[in-house]
């Protein structure tokens, strides 16, 4: 059995950023997010193996992909790393399941730390046929075009919530809960990994109860951003989208992944 983890930094127990600002802004915090993301991606990793897992590919999500401390990753994974490779690019109907690890909820959700999709500095919100989505839901539906499930997501408790309204039966560890964009209760780090561990084998075993969440085309994509002028650039004629308003584009697409 194959799976691949998909992790990102701001989502593990512990990890609330700069106060007004990001988790980029607060470097000892994105010291901390990196070896934290990276020791509960073993965890799950952990409890993969344990479960038989012949292999298991994570796949460093945040911002450029270079943030895990490979050092302190289960050397029994792959590594998947690095930008503009695509939306799980490594992925095929051949793996059995797809965990989230550090994910966070989409932008406008209250109390939900570090909450954003995709950049929170670029976009506020997008949408799919008109209902708002997030990271977890695009790579989720990305999995699904692939027939694959997701079967676990570790994140703070409105991620958790949003998961498991979009994923029925999708197994979950809430690391967190959030207060405001920066301010959580959190779990201690060690703990959550324990219970990552162990939730995540059991996940495994129940596998076959948990079905891929699609996504079927056409698509109407509409992105509302934050400022005008990124809005200008996405409406260059070589990007093919069209202006609603100052702020929001739109495109139709087939399928999923000719968004990326």
């Amino acid at each position: 059995m194959k799976f691949v983890i998909a992790v990102d930094c701001e989502g593990p127990a512990g990890v609330v950023g700069a106060p007004g600002g990001t988790l980029n802004d607060a470097p000892a915090q994105y010291e901390f997010a990196r070896r934290q993301a990276t020791a509960e991606a073993s965890a799950a990793a952990r409890g993969l193996f344990a479960a038989g897992a012949t292999q298991v590919i994570v796949w460093d999500t945040h911002g450029g992909g270079v943030n895990l401390v490979t050092d302190e990753l289960d050397e029994r994974c792959d590594l998947f790393h690095g930008a503009n490779g695509g939306r799980l690019a490594m992925l095929d109907r051949t793996f059995a399941g797809l965990l989230f690890i550090g994910y966070h909820a989409r932008d406008n959700t209250l109390a939900a730390p570090l909450a954003h999709t995709f950049s929170s500095t670029r976009y506020q919100w997008i949408k799919l046929n008109g209902r708002e989505v997030g990271e977890l839901a695009v790579d989720a539906a990305v999995a699904g075009a692939h027939g694959v499930p997701v079967l676990f997501v570790a994140s703070d408790d409105k991620a958790v919530a949003e998961a498991a309204a979009l994923l029925p039966g999708v197994a979950t560890v809430t690391t967190k809960i959030g207060y405001s964009w920066n301010a959580a209760l959190s779990k201690h780090p060690r703990r959550v990994l324990r219970e990552i561990e162990a939730t995540v084998q059991a996940a495994v075993a129940r596998r076959d109860a948990v079905k891929p969440f699609t996504l079927p085309g056409p698509l109407e994509v509409e992105i509302r951003h934050k400022r005008i002028d990124t809005a200008d650039e996405a409406c260059l004629p070589v990007y093919g989208w069209k202006r609603v308003d100052a702020y929001t584009v739109k495109r139709t697409i087939q399928a999923l992944t000719d968004l990326f």
